[in-house]
């Protein structure tokens, strides 16, 4: 019972301190509100008001509809441009689409024969040029089979295809980055800030203060991971329900608070990454460059950035013991598919276990560095 008091007043003492400093609430409060709001209404994947242009060499009925196909919101206006200018407005990025149409489009098409119709993409926007080629391609296609048929509907196809698109029917790509934003926050929060708490203490000379109290080198460490786990959960809870669910709109389906048990057993990870680095680090830039080693990946490869099954399998394989990943799927499953107990009770299990494991190590690196100390 000694021992946990200990535990508790020393992590009352790093809430203090926190709320003191200035700088480490200011990067707090803005990576679980402004970060978040800025990485979700930024980073859009879909197309939306993408520039297009067009080369009219045709001058027929048919070229002036395919024209007029392209349509707010997902292109502005098409606007004219010559051959000759085509390659200078490309390179110099003025159009992300540039339509071609050939003369005799019309009366070839018209004949029989299959005329050629040129899109040309600047890839160098790689989202927007990869979905709005298909869309483009598609916009022409219908147009031209509505030309050919003299219907205002083009004719209908020899299948009837229905896509049942799940947990985000208008495949927003906000509802995405939001929750995204908010696991890379945390992870960026709980290695800086538990990291930053024992660099902290090592560099106003205060450790060995503590050391030559009654408590241990145990002690120290749990009461800096409480405390900072406890300070990185609150927040992720009023991100979720203020930022993301409020302001940004995106519903969440299942519950928050089994989220948060989730995040407290990838916070025992998260936490002891940071306490492990500090360890190493012997002032607060040391830290940071360590951080970049460590934490970029782990929020790069977690499958919060791109599927783990787009990545390579030896790669996937070693990710799969990362508790980075098994946090995201929980994420995924809880608020975006509603998930219960019963179905990430293994991820849940997976996360704690590895997190363990990680607190072990870091706590025994923290008692040998604290010994040398003292």
């Amino acid at each position: 019972m000694q021992s946990l008091r200990n535990i508790f007043w020393l992590g009352t003492k790093e809430l203090r301190s926190f709320f003191r400093d200035g700088v480490l609430l200011g990067l707090v409060i803005y990576s679980f509100s402004l970060a978040i709001i800025a990485q979700a209404q930024s980073n859009s994947q879909e197309v939306r008001n993408a520039s297009i242009a067009y080369v009219d060499e045709d001058h027929s009925e048919l070229s002036a509809r395919l024209v007029r196909a392209f349509l707010p919101p997902y292109f502005q206006p098409a606007r004219a441009i010559a051959q000759q200018d085509v390659d200078r407005l490309m390179d110099v990025g003025a159009y992300t689409f540039v339509i071609d149409i050939p003369p005799h489009f019309e009366r070839d098409l018209l004949g029989g024969r299959r005329p050629e119709l040129q899109i040309n993409v600047d890839a160098t926007a790689m989202v927007q040029a990869g979905i709005g080629s298909a869309y483009a391609a598609q916009i022409l296609s219908d147009e031209i089979a509505k030309f050919l048929s003299r219907q205002d509907e083009p004719p209908p196809a020899p299948i009837s295809q229905v896509v049942h698109i799940a947990f985000n029917p208008n495949v927003v790509t906000s509802w995405f980055t939001s929750v995204m934003g908010v696991i890379s926050s945390t992870t960026m929060l709980a290695i800086i800030l538990a990291g930053a708490a024992v660099v902290r203490e090592r560099e106003h000379g205060t450790v060995e203060h503590l050391l030559v109290m009654p408590v241990t080198p145990f002690e120290i460490a749990m009461a800096k991971i409480w405390a900072n786990s406890l300070i990185i959960v609150g927040a992720v809870g009023l991100s979720l329900f203020f930022v993301v669910e409020k302001l940004l709109r995106v519903p969440i389906e299942g519950s928050i608070p089994l989220f948060l048990v989730g995040a407290l057993l990838y916070l025992f990870f998260s936490t002891s990454v940071g306490v492990f680095l500090a360890t190493i680090a012997r002032t607060m830039p040391q830290l940071g460059l360590l951080y970049i080693l460590v934490a970029v990946p782990l929020n790069l490869l977690s499958g919060a950035n791109t599927p783990l099954e787009s990545m390579p399998s030896w790669l996937r394989a070693i990710m799969e013991v990362s508790p980075s990943t098994h946090f995201v799927a929980i994420a995924q499953a809880i608020l975006y598919r509603g998930a219960g107990f019963d179905l990430v009770w293994r991820r849940f299990l997976a996360t704690g276990l590895i997190g363990a494991v990680f607190l072990a190590l870091a706590l025994w690196r923290f008692r040998s560095v604290s010994a040398r100390s003292g």
